[in-house]
């Protein structure tokens, strides 16, 4: 890259080369690896690969990070510990460091070292296997150590739990049962009060029912993870040696543009994601993470719970993410480091929460939704902590990218710029990107915008019992996620909108989002207020016809006037309005995005403004 920005060696043939680092010294390495010279600390060379070389004399940055990002992916996958079964990292992670203290339950203060919440996992994990001669077993639990527990113990037991979303409409959860083929489900009786309409499988464990009798196989057991090996108790407990591309947990996408799809994630793309998540980061060992985001939910089971089980991270639990007065209190007692939220589940820090109590937080963490500059502004203000926003999807395991603090190289060595304002942040190691034309699918370059597509061992091997469905999302490897996107020439990934969040009109694709936020900053309204959203409806004569439904009263003709000196495009301006007493969203703060587009559809004729201009 020298060469080429000092001008020089234009006629050299570029050949991209791949350097997959090992661990540290002393740890077990992938591929023979052997010590760094002198000179360059402890690390160690674990793979190189070569591509295949093409003109200096056409060299973009682009096209060299693209088939570098491609050679990383391979270097990456052929990681000899991703083959493993995650019930057997399972046992190495928590055997580690069995006194360590694993878990602190948030509601009512109890705390769980690795070895005893290992010992208590394995116990349960058999009356599991005798309670379940099925595959799949539903988990029907908030964040706590009874979720905590019960999640361990399904994949002790060699079976897949199944977190399934208890704030979903009954419907929707009734769709996942059957699509699971759940006959099966875990819970506990003070939770299962509080779900009077939930629908209930033919045989439900309880959770106060069965754990109180196990207290003498939990001390047997705590005794043999002190003396045995996880090899040892792995081969006890019939655990297969690797996972694979087996199944390993399925979760329900939220179904915000659809009927919920049920994502299997396979041993490889968990132990894959952690690994990858867990380089990005660099936490400590028993650094305190806040567990409060919901398990169904990709970001709560895979960051805030097989994250900690596996690299030895604290969990600090909690029921919930909206009681934000507890959380903080959780924050400030037990020194936590990383929190990771929504953007809607943040801002209620800025009303509930003191400076004081976010003092030990070294990275605040923000997914699912696009994080909004004044928000992000607000927060540090007031709390002297950056908000770092990152992306990811339920197909990815989830973790694709995300925004960090930048990493000093050594005395004298500068930095490495790790965040980028509007950014998503660079992608997590051994994942690939393209960006590809929406609708020919042919090769764009990473500095267009386009859609957006994946490939790395994170991704998901497809969806349950659906296999058209996973064709169209999954292509030779290659992930295509629905999302408009480009990079910058440094890398650094920006999500310009959901696909779906588009409208084809007059050959244009027109931004819903963007259409939104000029609506948002017109009315001088902010996005927590959930007070409008815009959706597209058929229209003979455009293809798509943008629709603004609002639940306050809105006068059509200053909306239009205002958008247009705003410098709206005239396409991108909407024609029609629909009053309505609430925009449908989901339990994570996302909009809902087909209940809106049937309330569009359904609505539209009969309460729309008259077409103007």
């Amino acid at each position: 890259l020298g060469l080429r920005r000092e001008g020089g060696g234009r006629n050299v043939p570029i050949v991209p080369v791949w350097v997959e680092w090992g661990g540290q010294a002393g740890e077990k390495e992938a591929f023979g690896a052997r010590r760094m010279p002198r000179g360059r600390g402890d690390r160690r060379i674990g793979s190189v690969a070569f591509g295949e070389p093409f003109p200096g004399d056409s060299f973009r940055v682009d096209r060299v990070r693209e088939r570098l990002w491609e050679l990383g992916e391979r270097c990456y996958r052929r990681r000899p510990e991703l083959g493993r079964h995650l019930g057997r990292e399972a046992l190495r992670g928590l055997m580690r460091d069995r006194f360590s203290v694993a878990l602190v339950d948030g509601v009512d203060g109890v705390q769980l070292r690795r070895g005893w919440l290992l010992a208590a996992a394995i116990a349960l994990a058999g009356e599991v296997r005798r309670f379940c001669p099925g595959r799949r077993v539903g988990v029907v639990l908030p964040s706590g150590r009874g979720a905590v527990l019960a999640n361990l113990a399904v994949v002790l037991a060699g079976k897949v739990p199944v977190n399934l979303n208890f704030s979903a409409g009954r419907e929707s959860v009734e769709a996942a049962k059957r699509i699971a083929r759940l006959e099966h489900m875990i819970t506990a009786r003070a939770f299962e009060a509080r779900l009077e309409q939930f629908p209930w499988s033919r045989e439900v464990m309880r959770l106060e029912d069965v754990v109180p009798r196990l207290k003498l196989r939990t001390l047997v057991w705590r005794v043999l993870v002190e003396v045995l090996s996880a090899h040892r108790v792995g081969s006890i407990l019939r655990l297969p040696k690797s996972g694979g591309e087996e199944e390993s947990v399925v979760l329900f996408t939220s179904g915000s543009s659809g009927d919920p799809k049920g994502v299997v994630l396979s041993h490889r793309n968990l132990l894959g994601n952690v690994s990858q998540f867990s380089q990005m980061l660099g936490l400590e060992p028993n650094a305190p993470v806040l567990a409060c985001l919901p398990i169904f939910h990709s970001f709560g089971s895979t960051v805030t719970l097989w994250f900690p089980i596996l690299r030895g991270a604290r969990m600090v639990t909690y029921p919930s993410p909206m009681d934000v007065p507890r959380n903080a209190q959780l924050i400030e007692e037990h020194r936590v480091a990383l929190l990771c939220s929504t953007p809607t589940f943040l801002r209620g820090y800025l009303r509930k929460a003191e400076p004081a109590q976010l003092r030990s937080l070294r990275l605040v963490i923000t997914g699912a939704e696009r994080l909004p500059g004044e928000l992000a502004e607000a927060f540090e203000a007031r709390f002297g902590k950056p908000v770092r926003q990152g992306y990811g999807l339920t197909e990815t395991s989830p973790v694709v990218s995300v925004n960090l603090p930048d990493l000093g190289l050594g005395t004298g060595s500068g930095f490495e710029v790790r965040e980028r304002a509007g950014s998503v942040g660079k992608l997590a190691p051994g994942i690939a990107a393209q960006i590809r034309d929406p609708e020919s699918g042919a090769r764009l370059s990473l500095l267009q915008t386009g859609m957006l597509w994946l490939k790395g061992t994170n991704i998901f091997e497809g969806y349950l019992y659906d296999a058209e469905r996973t064709r169209e999302m999954v292509r030779e490897g290659w992930l295509r996620t629905g999302d408009l996107a480009r990079f910058d020439e440094d890398g650094f990934l920006y999500i310009e909108g959901r696909l779906t969040r588009f409208s084809k009109m007059g050959g244009e694709m027109v931004p819903h989002e963007k259409v939104e936020q000029r609506l948002m900053e017109l009315l001088g309204v902010q996005a927590e207020e959930k007070v409008l959203a815009v959706t597209g409806v058929p229209d003979a004569a455009k293809g798509e016809a943008l629709v603004i439904l609002s639940t306050r009263e809105l006068d059509l003709a200053e909306v239009r006037s205002g958008l247009a000196a705003a410098g709206l495009p005239n396409l991108w301006i909407p024609r029609r309005r629909i009053r309505v007493e609430a925009i449908p969203h989901l339990a994570t703060g996302k909009l809902d995005l087909r209940r809106i587009r049937e309330m569009a559809l359904a609505g539209g004729e009969d309460r729309s403004e008259e077409k103007r201009g």
